[in-house]
């Protein structure tokens, strides 16, 4: 790697060269981020996950920015102006903005009229204006009269659209307007006349104003939707006369005469109109773009892993359910590993409120099938489906789970649920997903599109690319922070384990269907094309519940192995008896195993991890009931205390499902009785909370509530 790029990256993320050095070093070699951040402190002076993604980040647009560095050197060294002062420029330019400063001058341009003037011979003109010091441009203008420039005022124009042109493409008045645009631009939007009833979601952008360095990402990237679609008219502008005023104080020399400095003024205002604004201006909004896509994918990366996050009902039969009025409710029960045992459909509810046959339905469904819990989908007829439910009494203990179904619908459709279940229909099919949901919330969601999800907002007005790329490490964060059981994990989870992917992990599985279940991580290595690269990468990732090395099932390294073998020597004991003994574990002196590369670090993470071996890092599932009173918006008061599930966040508020088909907005000011920066701060994803109703719009059927003063 470029010591260059190594120091810049340093530089601009406060991170030691040696760590940014090793690092790279260890991803230039094929290592995954979770690897490095779990397995590689020692080189990285324990770096996490974020921070290493930076690194890779960051080190791609210094590469990118060198490389247009060679571009940019030469294109100017093919024009004869590239001198060693503008080389050294150009060398201690860090930034992409001020190097197409530099180069905007040189830059191959399409055919101006600025290009039409100096066909015409007009460039020592301009020069001599620019120069400031002629007392009669006019006089001067008479010299360059010819056929095609057929007067004085036509030779004074074609030399001002040249002097508009070299002021625009100077790099100092772009710096200048650059920095006032960042700090004095307001962003003003109105709804386009004639769509005023259309545009009724923009009602609070009617008459916007705001300074652009200001305003919160949603209220940007809401503007620029409604700008999309017709119905907002957008405008970004600073004070056009002061800017203009600061670029004349900055081209106009204290001793020109009168009749020049009239001439550049002008070539100044018409550049500024013409060419400067537009450009600056298009900048500008791409840079506040940008702060808004990453504020948003963020937001919506944020909400993502505490979704794949929950808390799964593991080891347990679950009775899934996908309610519905007309259709009826479809019903599937599952096994501990998801598998479907059986389905049908049952009628609680209106209009047919077949209750004694749904009844009794469910009641042999959790005896013949051994149901420990119940996963409600939280859809149509959900609450209704849900009272059915609490008035039944069962013979053994079963909880009711509320689960949101968001995206279960576009799973039933995918190719990979038919392949799953094709003798089903896409209803069986989501009903199987929202009782996995339960069973083990991030195995079922690694399977759905994460935009589908339903958490977020504006996921489709920011930059795709980007967004895609962000999900993606949030999932491979996850997937591999929790770990996955190698013989029961799909194609879909397995990909995203360190140092597989897609390919190899349909190698996997069906090596596994074809021999049996692994029985110990060094058996992985059986599978076809799974070399000893991608053997380090995934094995301490990967989890073997049924291996005779109880290692197997933990997140020690393989690696390791051998020193966690020669702890249990010194104690005169097995591996198998160090797990889990935490007296046994508090007295072994870590700092005699610091050798060959192995330092404190992976030892201290060796011993959490033995003192509860094969633990899973997520909570467990909890039940919830919504207030019986509420089933629509109307039975809503203000005052009314009602408890409620997290159910999406965004920058300005959280979301909450409050058990009707409306959610209820908790506006960041109302989060909480201190100052919080981000709704994050005060709540995460599928929390349980009691919340105050505060206000009900019925007309826009929008209902606002609080936790300001509400014991939780």
């Amino acid at each position: 790697m470029d010591e260059n790029i190594i120091s810049a990256v340093s530089s601009a993320l406060s991170i030691t060269s040696g760590a940014v050095k090793a690092t790279l070093a260890l991803l230039e070699d094929g290592a995954t981020i979770p690897f490095i951040a779990r397995y590689r402190k020692e080189a990285t002076g324990s770096l996490d996950e974020v921070a290493i993604e930076n690194i890779s980040r960051k080190a791609e647009e210094f590469k990118a920015l060198y490389k247009r560095k060679e571009y940019v050197l030469e294109v100017i060294g093919a024009t004869g102006g590239l001198t060693d002062e503008l080389k050294q420029r150009i060398a201690s330019t860090m930034e992409a903005s001020d190097l197409e400063d530099i180069f905007a001058p040189y830059k191959p341009k399409r055919r101006t009229k600025a290009a039409v003037a100096r066909e015409k011979g007009l460039e020592s003109l301009a020069a001599s204006i620019m120069a400031m010091r002629v007392d009669n441009p006019e006089m001067i203008a008479r010299k360059y009269i010819s056929k095609d420039v057929p007067s004085v005022a036509d030779a004074i124009a074609g030399a001002s659209d040249i002097i508009a042109e070299w002021v625009s493409d100077n790099a100092g008045v772009r710096g200048s307007l650059r920095r006032r645009f960042r700090k004095y631009a307001v962003i003003e939007s109105s709804i386009v006349k004639g769509k005023e009833e259309e545009a009724g979601n923009y009602s609070n952008y009617a008459k916007f104003s705001r300074k652009l360095s200001d305003i919160p990402s949603h209220n940007y990237l809401a503007l620029r939707r409604g700008e999309r679609e017709g119905l907002l008219k957008v405008s970004v502008s600073v004070d056009n006369e002061k800017a203009i005023d600061e670029i004349c104080a900055r081209t106009i020399r204290p001793y020109a005469t009168e009749g020049c400095a009239d001439i550049v003024r002008a070539a100044i205002r018409d550049g500024y109109r013409r060419l400067l604004k537009p450009a600056i201006e298009t900048e500008i909004s791409a840079e506040v773009k940008e702060m808004a896509d990453k504020a948003a994918i963020s937001m919506f990366s944020d909400n993502l892993s505490q979704l794949l996050l929950g808390a799964p009902l593991a080891g347990k039969r679950v009775m899934a359910i996908d309610p519905g009025f007309r259709t009826g409710c479809k019903v599937v029960c599952l096994d501990e590993q998801g598998n479907l045992l059986h389905n049908d459909v049952i009628y609680p509810v209106p209009p047919r409120q077949d209750i004694k046959g749904s009844a009794s339905k469910i009641h042999n469904f959790i005896e013949v099938y051994k149901i420990d819990a119940i996963a409600l989908g939280n859809g149509t007829a959900s609450r209704e489906t849900e009272q059915f439910l609490q008035s039944l009494r069962f013979r053994r203990n079963v909880d009711v789970f509320i689960v949101n179904e968001s995206g279960a619908s576009i799973y039933s459709a995918s190719p990979l649920a038919r392949s799953e279940f094709p003798d089903k229909d896409v209803t069986v099919r989501g009903a199987v997903s929202i009782g996995r949901r339960l069973i083990d919330p991030l195995a079922e969601l690694v399977k759905i599109v994460p935009q589908s999800i339903g958490v977020g907002q504006y996921q489709h007005d920011v930059d795709q690319g980007e967004l895609k790329a962000s999900l993606d490490f949030t999932v491979m964060s996850c997937v591999n922070m929790v770990g996955v059981n190698l013989n029961t994990a799909s194609p879909q989870l397995l990909s995203y384990v360190s140092g597989l992917g897609p390919a190899m992990a349909a190698k996997i599985v069906g090596y596994r269907s074809e021999n049996g279940n692994f029985d110990s991580r060094e058996s992985l290595k059986r599978v076809p094309r799974l070399g000893a690269k991608t053997y380090e990468q995934c094995a301490g990732f990967l989890r073997i519940p049924e291996s005779s090395n109880p290692l197997d099932n933990t997140a020690v390294h393989p690696e390791n192995y051998s020193v966690v073998q020669e702890m249990a020597r010194d104690l005169g004991i097995s591996v198998a008896e160090l797990c889990g003994n935490k007296s046994l574990l508090s007295k072994i002196d870590i700092e005699q195993y610091v050798k060959d590369g192995r330092g404190l670090p992976t030892l201290k993470d060796i011993i959490t991890e033995l003192e509860k071996p094969g633990r899973d890092p997520r909570t467990s599932a909890a039940v919830f009931e919504f207030d019986s009173r509420v089933k629509e918006i109307g039975d809503l008061s203000i005052g009314m205390m009602l408890p409620g599930i997290v159910n999406n966040i965004t920058a300005f508020g959280a979301f909450v499902d409050i058990g009707i088909k409306e959610s209820g907005l908790i506006h960041i000011s109302q989060l909480c009785d201190r100052f919080i920066a981000s709704p994050l701060d005060a709540v995460k994803l599928n929390q349980h909370v009691t919340v105050k109703v505060i206000d009900v719009d019925m007309d826009r059927r929008r209902i606002s509530l609080s936790m300001k003063g509400v014991p939780q």
